[in-house]
């Protein structure tokens, strides 16, 4: 065994303040903000970002337009810098042992913790439509507050799969004057959402999609229907079914569960990420369906808060246990019967010594 190896050991068995399932940026704004208020923490990261596929990232103030890739590097040093660990694996099972967490990675290391931080994400469910998934994150969209700016005044097209379809289309028609709504497989709008696609003039397409066109440009060039016609686009809007990344949590209680709004599954959370079960919280698009890179950090720093909240009263309450436990140990030691007696004579002395004070009255 060498001495990485053996390193490695030593690390995996010794314990944390907190371990952080996922490495995105809900889990480094959290590890970051855990480091700084001198937690051990340690990040456990598989390397899977949902935004790898886009060319930036898109609404962060003061990095708009950064690289996703470009973004994580400098998250990692920062947080690396402040002591945190970082290490690329997957975690595949967490359980509770006693007080603590025991966290089991697919590479076979095992890491104990006080208290988790699971910010794993979510997985896109996108459409059955040949060559869409391809396209994806690149001109196949589905926000328009993170790539909207970036297909401005291009032919649009909406893939109407679900109940949000004329809303985003509604949306994207802020960006540009040629939006086309592709009825595909839903149900025709409603007579008030048929007026309001009109008074927008956004133009409906009735049929389904069967495929995707790319030029020799690399980018999206039309909708191909199942009646062979073509109807130009750059860019297509979609409406994924959002699934979170919960897995990690089947053993310790929390579940994923539907969504009021009906677009996917996510784990229940209060507003600062605690799940409901004692040491366990969650941040990010696993909770928050609908947040983007902005959110996501803010709720990884607000999760951290919390955790460092709660570990600030579990180690107070250890100190003061301890604190009485001495106090009593003192009380009943071997010397504590001569200790007592010699600081009942001294005080008896002392008494003595002023009662007898030339010039000082008896009683002062």
């Amino acid at each position: 065994m060498n001495e990485t190896e053996k390193n490695s050991l030593v690390e995996a068995a010794a314990d944390v303040d907190v371990v952080v399932v996922g490495g995105g940026i809900a889990g480094l704004s959290g590890a970051l903000t855990l480091a700084r208020s001198r937690r051990s923490v340690l990040v456990v990261d598989s390397g899977e970002p949902r935004n790898a596929p886009a060319s930036g990232v898109h609404g962060l103030l003061s990095r708009d337009g950064i690289a996703p890739g470009e973004l994580l590097r400098a998250g990692r040093a920062e947080v690396t810098g402040y002591g945190a660990r970082i290490v690329s694996d997957k975690v595949v099972a967490v359980r509770r042992d006693g007080e603590r967490f025991v966290v089991a990675t697919a590479g076979g290391r095992s890491y104990g913790a006080r208290r988790l931080l699971v910010t794993t994400g979510l997985v896109d469910e996108l459409p059955d439509v040949p060559g869409l998934r391809e396209r994806w994150g690149r001109d196949v969209l589905h926000c328009p507050y993170c790539h909207g700016w970036e297909v401005r005044d291009a032919p649009i097209g909406v893939l109407a799969d679900g109940p949000a379809a004329v809303h985003q289309a509604l949306l994207f028609r802020q960006l540009s004057p040629d939006v086309t709504l592709f009825l595909h497989t839903a149900d025709d709008p409603g007579e008030e959402q048929w007026e309001q696609l009109a008074a927008r003039g956004i133009s409906v397409v009735d049929g389904e999609v069967a495929a995707l066109e790319v030029g020799d440009d690399d980018r999206l060039s039309a909708v191909r229907l199942s009646s062979g016609r073509r109807v130009p686009v750059r860019a297509l809007v979609v409406a994924p079914r959002f699934e979170a990344r919960s897995e990690v949590l089947a053993g310790l209680g929390p579940t994923a569960v539907e969504h009021p709004m009906g677009v996917g599954s996510y784990v229940e959370s209060d507003a600062s990420g605690f799940t409901g079960v004692a040491g366990v919280w969650v941040a990010g698009n696993v909770t928050e369906l609908l947040g983007g890179v902005p959110a996501a950090a803010a709720a990884g720093v607000q999760a951290a808060a919390a955790i460092n909240s709660d570990l600030v009263a579990a180690d107070t309450d250890a100190a003061v246990a301890l604190r009485k436990e001495e106090r009593f140990l003192d009380a009943f030691s071997p010397d504590a019967e001569a200790a007592g007696c010699e600081r009942a004579l001294g005080n008896r002395r002392h008494g003595l010594d002023t009662l007898l004070r030339p010039g000082r009255p008896p009683g002062r």
